[in-house]
């Protein structure tokens, strides 16, 4: 997985923004100003994704290449490698898996500011 195809993949969900809240080395992704996956612009080693909490300690178990969410709340994040232990289409479905979660958590008023865009 590379740095570009996942960043093209992500900026193409509906309304997601990209920023370096975190420093120029930090890439985040939000939707609703809020993150749903963020990684190293540098090494690209893993990206942090929000999870499920069940999901998240299933796919810890099946996956070497699924950790604890590094510098994360250890419950509700995984880092996903993506150095080639974690398929493509994993860290993809992981990804939009983080996305929907967050964009559900929206407050009312910001899930309706975004239908009108």
């Amino acid at each position: 997985m590379t740095l570009e195809y996942f960043r093209d993949y992500c900026l193409a969900l509906a309304h997601v923004t990209e920023d370096t809240p975190f420093g120029p080395d930090t890439l985040v992704f939000r939707v609703g100003g809020k993150i749903f996956a963020l990684m190293d612009l540098e090494s690209f080693p893993y990206v942090n994704l929000k999870c499920d909490p069940e999901r998240a300690i299933e796919l810890r178990e099946q996956y070497p290449g699924i950790t604890p969410g590094y510098h994360m709340n250890k419950k509700l994040w995984n880092s996903v490698s993506t150095k080639g232990n974690v398929s493509d289409s994993l860290i993809l479905e992981l990804a939009k898996d983080s996305y929907e979660l967050i964009k559900g958590s929206l407050p009312k008023k910001v899930k309706d500011s975004l239908q009108s865009q």
